[in-house]
């Protein structure tokens, strides 16, 4: 097991505890924020974008960590609303490159977004994390953030 991997087994475990018994959705999404940011050195911002019950083509900012995000982003525009619009996880190496970017903090350089789906399927975030550093995501983040948002929020 790499050191990542341990690092995503503890803080999965970690989250599934403090979250056991919490119905809230914001109070999740805030400690999976929080967890996650504390533990990996590379996350620069580590929040999600919610899905707008009154503009549901819309995501607005949600519980985050790290400097002022966007406050909202239209499905289909940059990473972020990649993931929406697809319901796929975006791993982005370098988002100068990313056709349609939205630079809501110009020292991101390279991000990943899961999508967060309820317990019916349906869209109801998505979770998102910038790193100053090119390729700093890779399969095992994917794989990992999906379990822990998966696990919190479809369960």
């Amino acid at each position: 097991m790499t050191p990542k991997t341990e690092t995503y087994a503890e803080v999965a475990k970690e989250i599934a505890a403090v979250l056991d018994g919490e119905p809230n959705v914001t109070a999740q999404m805030a400690t999976v924020a929080c967890l996650l940011s504390e533990r990996f050195e590379a996350y620069y911002w580590t929040g999600f974008y919610v899905v707008d019950a009154d503009k549901p083509d819309e995501l607005v900012v949600g519980p985050y960590q790290g400097t002022l995000g966007c406050l909202r982003i239209a499905f289909g525009r940059g990473v972020c609303g990649a993931a929406a619009a697809t319901r796929e996880t975006q791993v982005v190496d370098d988002v100068h490159a990313f056709s349609d970017h939205i630079a809501c903090d110009a020292n991101t350089n390279s991000e990943i977004v899961v999508p967060v789906l309820d317990g019916n399927g349906e869209l109801i975030a998505v979770f998102d994390v910038d790193s100053t550093s090119f390729k700093s995501f890779d399969a095992v983040d994917k794989q990992w953030l999906e379990r822990i948002i998966s696990d919190t929020f479809a369960a």
